[in-house]
């Protein structure tokens, strides 16, 4: 049996390469993203920093659901990320390797069944499989008339 979920997302440009993230639907308070220096203004997380952060956060939440699974408590869970970006044959730049350690408080010894969900809590992270097989995007630009100028509408 096949869930499928939707959730949408709206970016409004604030200044420059600013811009403003709606979680549509929701009570989330907005974000604001932007492009480092000398691009943007460093107000906010650009968009490399939310993929990272997305794929550690995911990681380290779908670690926390696995501990408690199996009646672990632990204390505070510690996750640092480190990417890498690299130019590809174009000369653009693109986020080539992420690599997240998470931290756990307690000894490997203290917790129960740590074997067992060690080697399975990525599975079931959304973002950090979805990343690793590709995920499909389509794009379309329309104009102040509603006017496909470029896409799968077009």
């Amino acid at each position: 049996m096949s869930e499928v979920q939707e959730f949408s997302l709206t970016l409004t440009q604030e200044h420059d390469y600013a811009f403003r993230v709606a979680f549509d639907d929701t009570s989330i308070p907005a974000l604001l993203t932007d492009e480092p220096a000398p691009l943007g203004g460093d107000a906010g997380p650009n968009p490399s920093r939310l993929l990272v952060a997305a794929v550690a956060n995911c990681l380290s939440a779908s670690l926390l659901f696995a501990l408690r699974k199996y009646k672990n408590t632990p204390a505070t869970i510690v996750a640092r990320a480190q990417a890498r970006l690299e130019r590809n044959e174009q000369g653009r730049l693109r986020v080539t390797h992420v690599g997240v350690t998470i931290e756990l408080p307690e000894a490997a010894a203290d917790y129960q069944q740590i074997e067992r969900l060690l080697q399975q809590f990525e599975n079931f992270c959304i973002v950090t499989e979805s990343v690793r097989h590709g995920v499909a995007v389509d794009v379309t630009v329309r104009d102040a008339a509603g006017t496909v100028l470029h896409g799968p509408a077009q």
